[in-house]
């Protein structure tokens, strides 16, 4: 892959095994729009831009070739060869073959911990549409405004003086006092979110699910999309529903390094095939 300076931002030539589409828009992260065909709007890591692609061609506009290097390759996790993953896990079991194939261009992305920690304890009981809303009107209540109507995720240590209360703007209900309970642990440093990259991976579990709110599902969330814990194995609704339909009598554990990322494939795959579900 080759960087190089356009006049709305930068090119990033020969990219392979990335779909925006079904990377951005499957449920990992809650700040990205779509704009337009393979085109998408967010803002990550205190930095707002416009993504798209054509062909083999990444387009990042409001970028330099300084944050592609510093955010924007390991953001989408363009270092680690996914084709050779999907090869090897495709291996696994016939049904994890046919979902790598259905949707090749899906990426972990590699969130900023603390954002990745409250956008997951906001999505329990919740769809993907309210749970945008949510982070959005955190946002704009408690972030940092990067540039018109642009706002950054607002840190810990802004969120752990608040009550409840103040967080009903949001009207993301009983998940008010968990947000808050995290940024104080986290600023107080009651929790440790620099030790969960390299604490074993149940030590690091445990040490998320020290905040209120926070359970197996959040915790495992939290540490593939915000750690790159691909270990992790998520099981929500959607998971616990194709483990017993599609991978009966098999667990997290059977699908070995990249558990996560088999993971991703599967809950997409599953979404986007309802009639697999139907009672017979």
């Amino acid at each position: 892959m080759e960087c190089i300076k356009t006049e709305n931002g930068i090119k990033v030539t020969g990219v392979t095994d990335l779909d925006l589409q079904q990377t951005l828009d499957c449920g990992q992260s809650f700040r990205w729009e779509k704009i337009g065909d393979n085109c998408f709007s967010g803002i990550a890591c205190g930095k707002a831009v416009t993504m798209s692609m054509q062909g083999t061609e990444l387009y990042i506009e409001n970028s330099t070739i300084e944050d592609y290097e510093s955010i924007w390759k390991g953001y989408l996790d363009l270092d680690l060869d996914y084709g050779k993953i999907r090869e090897d896990i495709g291996k696994i079991h016939p049904v994890l073959k046919e979902a790598t194939a259905y949707a090749p261009g899906i990426r972990i992305l590699r969130q900023e911990p603390w954002e990745a920690l409250c956008t997951f304890i906001i999505s329990q009981n919740n769809n993907i549409k309210r749970i945008k809303g949510i982070v959005q009107r955190l946002c704009e209540e408690f972030g940092d405004e990067i540039e018109k109507d642009k706002f950054s995720f607002p840190t810990a240590e802004r969120l752990k003086d608040l009550q409840p209360e103040d967080l009903a703007p949001l009207r993301a209900g009983f998940r008010n006092k968990y947000i808050i309970d995290a940024g104080r642990k986290v600023a107080q440093r009651q929790v440790c979110l620099e030790k969960c990259y390299t604490l074993p991976y149940d030590e690091a579990r445990a040490e998320l699910m020290k905040i209120k709110g926070v359970g197996v599902k959040v915790a495992d969330c939290t540490l593939l999309f915000g750690f790159h814990r691909v270990e992790a194995f998520p099981i929500d609704v959607w998971m616990k529903r194709a483990m017993e339909k599609l991978f009966p009598n098999m667990t997290g554990d059977d699908f070995g390094e990249y558990a996560g990322i088999a993971q991703q494939y599967i809950f997409h795959y599953s979404r986007m095939h309802p009639e697999l579900f139907a009672e017979q």
